[in-house]
C-alpha cells in the first residue's frame, strides 16, 4: 500500500501477501520475519532493508536478525569509494545495534574491521576502546589480535605502545611479541627493559621456544651494540649477573660486554674487560672466543690509527701512540701460549704434563722458571694429580744442578722425598734420581748413603700395596731403589757389603729371577762358586713355574761348565728336580740339557731314555722337532736300525702332518737297508692317512719305489690300494653328493621329466651311495701269503711303465 506524501512509497506485491498476513499474525516470531527475509533476497536492496528494519522495530534484541541485516548492509558497500555517505550509513547501523548488541564480541569485531578497512583511524581506536570496556574481560582476547594488528599497520609508535602496554597486563606471555614491535621501531631502550624483565622472571615461558640462555643472549647483544640507546639498564651489572649464572657461555658474555664500551668510545675500559677475561676464563673454547676478540679489536685501533695519521700528516705524538698500539698487540700474540697454559691449569691445577709446558714457555727466564716450580710443588695435589707429580720435583732439581747449585737442588730432593705420593714408585723415582745426581758429579759415598737411607728400614713398617700407609714407610720394599743400591755397591762398595745387600733382598721376598742371577753371577765372579749355587737355590725356592725358568736354565748351564761330570749324580738330581712340574712349555731346553749331559758324561743308554722322556713331555708343536733330535741322536750312537722302534713311535703319536713325513723318512731308511717288504709294509700303512687328491707327493713316491723295486703285481696292488683310500675319503657328504649328483645328472633329469618327484632322486642317491661302499670294501687289499720281489737299482723297464699306465687307465 501507499505511504503518505514526503515518504517513500512501499509496494507491496500479491506474493508479499501470504508473509504480510503471517508477520500479522505472528509479528514476535523470528522465523516468520526471516522466512519474509529470505524471500526478499533476490528483491531491491531498499525493500530487503525495509524488511529488516520493520523486523528489529518489533524485536530489537534479536542478534540474528541484526548480525544478518550487518552483514547485508556491509555487503551493499563493498567495492564502494570509502568517502561514500552509504558507509555512513553502515556505521550508523552498526551503531544502532550496538544499542542492544553490545555483549556481543561479534558484533564489535565486524564493526570494528569494518571502521579499520574506511581507515578511520582515531574512530577505530576509539571503538575498539569501548569493545573492550563494553565486553567482560574473558572475551578481550578476541579484540586484541585485531587490535594490535591495526595499531601495528599505521605508523603511530605512540599509540602502538601504550595498546600493548595495555595488552601484555591481560597477556604477559606474549611481551615478545611486544619486544619485537618496540626493535623494529627503534625503541631499543624500552625493548631492552622489557627482555630484562622477562630475563630476569623464572616463570616465563618464551612461546618462540627459546631457551633463558637464548633471551638473556638476545639482550647482550641489544644493549652492547646499541650503548647509545640503551640508558635505562646498567649494562655491566647484566652481563657480570649472566657471567655468573651462564658459566658454559663465558667467552660470548664477555665479548658483548667488551663490544658495549668498544661502541661506547670506552677502549681503555675495553682493554681492561679483555685483559680480566682471559685471566678468569677455564674453557678453550672461551678463551680462544676472547682472544680473537681481544686482537681483532688491538688490529682495529691499529688500522684507525694509521688511516687517522694518513688523513691529518705524521705527528709525533701520533707516532708515539702508535708504536705503543703495536707493541701491545705484539706483546698480546706473544702471551697466547702462556695464557691458553695458565687456562688449562685453571681448569685442572693438579695436571704436571701443563706445568712442564709452562716451564718451558719460560725457557731463558730463570727467575720465572723458579718461580713457576715453586707454585707447582705448592699447586699439585700429588693424589689428585694427572701424570707424575715426582716428575716435577726432579726437573725443579735438576734447573738447579744444571746452574751448578747442588746445594739448592739437594734442598728440593730432601723435601721431595717427604711429599705423600700416592704410589711407592714415585717415591722411589725421587731416591734414584737424587742418587744419580751425586753420581754424576762423582760423590760417590754420598750416593750410597743416599740409597741405604732410603732403602732403611722405618719404625713402622708396612706391606708394600698396604695404601693406608703413607710411601715413605713403604718404601723400604722397592725393588728399583734396591736394585740401584745392589749396582752402587758391586762397583763402590766391598763384597761383604754387596752380598749382605743381595741376601737382604731375598729376605724381603721381593727379588726378581734377574736379580737371582745377577747374584749368583756376582758371586761366581768372586770364586764363591758354592754360595752361587745356593743364591740359585734359593731364587729356586722363591719362585714358581714359569718365572722359575730362567733361573733353572742359568743354574743348570752353570752347574755343568762348573762340575762336568765330577758330580754327575747331583746333576741328575738337579735336573730331576727341575722337571718335577715342568710345564711342557719350558720341557725342551731342559730335557736337551740333560741329554747332553748324559752324552757327555754319563750313559747312552741314559741319554736315550731322557730323549725317550722328552717326545712324551714336551708341548704337541715341539714333538716332531724332539723326535727329529731323538732320531738323529740315536743313529749317530746306535746305529740306524736303532732308530726303527723310535720311528714307530712318533708314526703312532704324531699327528696326521708329520706322520705322514716320519713314514717316508722311516720307509726310505728301510729302502736303503734293502729292506724292501719292510718298506712297502710302511707305505701300506701310511696310506691310509694320505688322501690322493691332498697329498699326491705321497702315491707319487710309492709309485716311484714299486717301479723301482717291484713287479707288475705290486704296482697293481699299490693302485688298488689307492683306489680304495680314495673311495674311503669320497665318503664325505659333500664331495659324494656332488660325484654322485653328476653321475646321475642325465637321468635324474630323465626321471623328472617323467613326473617323478625329489623323494626318488634321494632314493636313487642312496642306493648309489650303498654300491660306491661296497666297491670300496671289495677293493681292500688283502694279504698274501708269499709275495715274490724283484730287486732292481737300475730304472724301470718298459714292460713296467706299460703295466702301471694300464692300470692307472
Amino acid at each position: 500500500m501507499p505511504s503518505l506524501t514526503d515518504r517513500r512509497e512501499v509496494m507491496f506485491e500479491e506474493d508479499d501477501l501470504p508473509y504480510e498476513e503471517e508477520i500479522i499474525r505472528n509479528p514476535y516470531s523470528v522465523k516468520c520475519w526471516m522466512r519474509y527475509i529470505e524471500y526478499k533476497q533476490n528483491g531491491p536492496k531498499s525493500v530487503l532493508n525495509m524488511v529488516y528494519e520493520r523486523a528489529l522495530k518489533e524485536l530489537p534484541g534479536s542478534y540474528k536478525l541484526w548480525y544478518n541485516y550487518l552483514r547485508e548492509r556491509r555487503k551493499q558497500v563493498k567495492g564502494k569509494c570509502i568517502t561514500e555517505s552509504a558507509f555512513e550509513e553502515v556505521n550508523n547501523c552498526h551503531e544502532r545495534a550496538l544499542v542492544f548488541m553490545h555483549k556481543m564480541p561479534r558484533i564489535w569485531l565486524d564493526y570494528c574491521q569494518f571502521l579499520v578497512d574506511q581507515c578511520r583511524i582515531t574512530r577505530s581506536r576509539r571503538t575498539f576502546d569501548r569493545a573492550l570496556r563494553a565486553l567482560p574481560v574473558t572475551q578481550h582476547p578476541r579484540v586484541w589480535p585485531l587490535y594490535l594488528r591495526f595499531v601495528r599497520r599505521h605508523p603511530l609508535p605512540e599509540t602502538a605502545v601504550r595498546a600493548y602496554r595495555r595488552y601484555l597486563k591481560l597477556c604477559p606471555e606474549n611481551a615478545e611479541e611486544y619486544i619485537e614491535y618496540l626493535r623494529s621501531m627503534g625503541r631499543l631502550d624500552e625493548a631492552a627493559v622489557r627482555l630484562a624483565a622477562i630475563v630476569n622472571n623464572e616463570s616465563f615461558v618464551s612461546k618462540e621456544g627459546k631457551s633463558n640462555y637464548q633471551l638473556w643472549h638476545e639482550l647482550c647483544d641489544l644493549i652492547s651494540q646499541n650503548p647509545d640507546k640503551v640508558r635505562s639498564l646498567n649494562v655491566g651489572a647484566i652481563i657480570r649477573g649472566g657471567l655468573t649464572r651462564f658459566t658454559d657461555q663465558l667467552g660470548k658474555l664477555w665479548c658483548s660486554m667488551a663490544d658495549y664500551y668498544i661502541r661506547s668510545g670506552h677502549f681503555e675500559k675495553a682493554r681492561d674487560v679483555y685483559e680480566e677475561a682471559i685471566q678468569t676464563v677455564v674453557t678453550v673454547r672461551d678463551f680462544t672466543q676472547v682472544f680473537d676478540s681481544y686482537a681483532q679489536f688491538e688490529e682495529s685501533m691499529i688500522a684507525a690509527k694509521m688511516e687517522t695519521t694518513a688523513e691529518l700528516g705524521p705527528d709525533g705524538e701520533d707516532d708515539v701512540d702508535l708504536e705503543l698500539r703495536l707493541a701491545r698487540f705484539e706483546q698480546l700474540i706473544a702471551r697466547r701460549p702462556l695464557l691458553l697454559n695458565s687456562v688449562l691449569l685453571r681448569q685442572n691445577p693438579h695436571n704436571v704434563h701443563e706445568w712442564h709446558k709452562r716451564v718451558k714457555l719460560y725457557e731463558g727466564q730463570p727467575r720465572e722458571i723458579i718461580n713457576t716450580y715453586t707454585e707447582a710443588v705448592q699447586t699439585v695435589d700429588a693424589m689428585k694429580a694427572t701424570g707424575k707429580p715426582h716428575s716435577l720435583w726432579v726437573s725443579f732439581a735438576k734447573f738447579y744442578e744444571d746452574n751448578q747449585q747442588l746445594d739448592d737442588a739437594r734442598t728440593i730432593f730432601d723435601k721431595a722425598t717427604k711429599v705423600s705420593y700416592k704410589q711407592v714408585e714415585e717415591l722411589a723415582a725421587v731416591w734414584c734420581e737424587y742418587g744419580e745426581m751425586e753420581l754424576r758429579h762423582e760423590n760417590y759415598d754420598q750416593a750410597l748413603r743416599i740409597l741405604r737411607k732410603a732403602t732403611a728400614i722405618p719404625s713402622k713398617k708396612a706391606e708394600y700395596f698396604d695404601m693406608s700407609e703413607p710411601v715413605q714407610n713403604r718404601v723400604y720394599k722397592s725393588l728399583k731403589v734396591w736394585s740401584m743400591l745392589a749396582d752402587l755397591e758391586e762397583s763402590l762398595g766391598t763384597f761383604k757389603s754387596t752380598k749382605a745387600v743381595y741376601d737382604r733382598i731375598i729376605d724381603l721376598r721381593i727379588a726378581t729371577p734377574q736379580i737371582i742371577i745377577n747374584y749368583a753371577l756376582f758371586l761366581e765372579e768372586h770364586n764363591y762358586f758354592e754360595e752361587s749355587f745356593k743364591a740359585y737355590e734359593r731364587g729356586i725356592a722363591l719362585f714358581k713355574w714359569p718365572n722359575v725358568y730362567d733361573i733353572w736354565n742359568t743354574y743348570l748351564t752353570k752347574f755343568i761348565e762348573r762340575y762336568g761330570g765330577k758330580k754327575l749324580e747331583r746333576a741328575r738330581d738337579l735336573f730331576e728336580q727341575a722337571l718335577d712340574g715342568c710345564p711342557p712349555k719350558y720341557a725342551k731346553t731342559i730335557y736337551l740339557l740333560y741329554a747332553k749331559l748324559e752324552e757327555e758324561f754319563g750313559l747312552a743308554r741314559h741319554a736315550m731314555a731322557v730323549y725317550e722322556r722328552a717326545t712324551r713331555a714336551v708341548s704337541a708343536d715341539e714333538q716332531h722337532h724332539m723326535f727329529n733330535i731323538y732320531i738323529r741322536r740315536a743313529a749317530q750312537i746306535y746305529g740306524v736300525t736303532y732308530t726303527r722302534p723310535i720311528y714307530q713311535n712318533a708314526i703312532e703319536v704324531l699327528p696326521d702332518e708329520h706322520s705322514r713325513e716320519m713314514c717316508l723318512r722311516f720307509a726310505d731308511m728301510e729302502s736303503k737297508l734293502g729292506e724292501i717288504d719292510r718298506a712297502r709294509a710302511i707305505y701300506s700303512y701310511c696310506s691310509q692317512i694320505c688322501d690322493p687328491r691332498m697329498t699326491p707327493a705321497f702315491w707319487q713316491t710309492w709309485k716311484e719305489f714299486e717301479i723301482r723295486h717291484g713287479n707288475e703285481d705290486t704296482i697293481r696292488e699299490m693302485l688298488r690300494i689307492k683306489r680304495s683310500v680314495q673311495a674311503t675319503y669320497n665318503t664325505q657328504v659333500n664331495f659324494m653328493s656332488s660325484q654322485m649328483l653328476k653321475a646321475t645328472s642325465g637321468s635324474t633329469a630323465a626321471d623328472l621329466a617323467a613326473g617323478q618327484s625329489g623323494g626318488d632322486d634321494m632314493k636313487m642317491l642312496e642306493q648309489r651311495a650303498q654300491e660306491m661302499a661296497a666297491e670300496a670294501q671289495q677293493d681292500t687289499p688283502r694279504a698274501k701269503d708269499k709275495i715274490l720281489f724283484v730287486r732292481s737299482d737300475t730304472g724301470p723297464s718298459p714292460e713296467h711303465e706299460e703295466v702301471s699306465s694300464r692300470e692307472e687307465a
